[in-house]
């Protein structure tokens, strides 16, 4: 994703609005939500759940409905999604629909 689009990006406290400046290889979870999905409420769950066992997990929300170039880029076709990438950016797990903590936290193994 390139610094110039990173303005509309959440970081780690999943569900706030805070934005993070740049993305790029520091963002190693992505989650795709949209403001009507139910199991993205869900998600953030398990995504918060997540957060408190591996803090250094980097954790980015993206809104469908704003950031659709990523969403584009990213071949998302349904909300939630939740892509895990490696350091240098190759995605090691995509889940669509809600994951459980287990999924993430062994996506996230991988990645390291």
């Amino acid at each position: 994703m390139s610094p110039t689009a990173s303005h509309s990006k959440r970081s780690t406290s999943v569900g706030t609005n805070s934005r993070v400046a740049a993305v790029g290889s520091t963002v190693n979870l992505l989650f795709f939500s949209s403001s009507f999905c139910d199991p993205c409420i869900q998600t953030r769950g398990v995504l918060k759940h997540v957060a408190e066992l591996v803090p250094a997990a980097k954790i980015a929300e993206l809104d469908v409905a704003r950031d659709t170039a990523e969403a584009e880029k990213a071949g998302i076709r349904s909300t939630p999604t939740v892509i895990v990438t490696n350091s240098d950016g190759t995605e090691v797990f995509r889940a669509e629909g809600v994951p459980t903590i287990n999924q993430v936290l062994v996506a996230l193994a991988k990645a390291v």
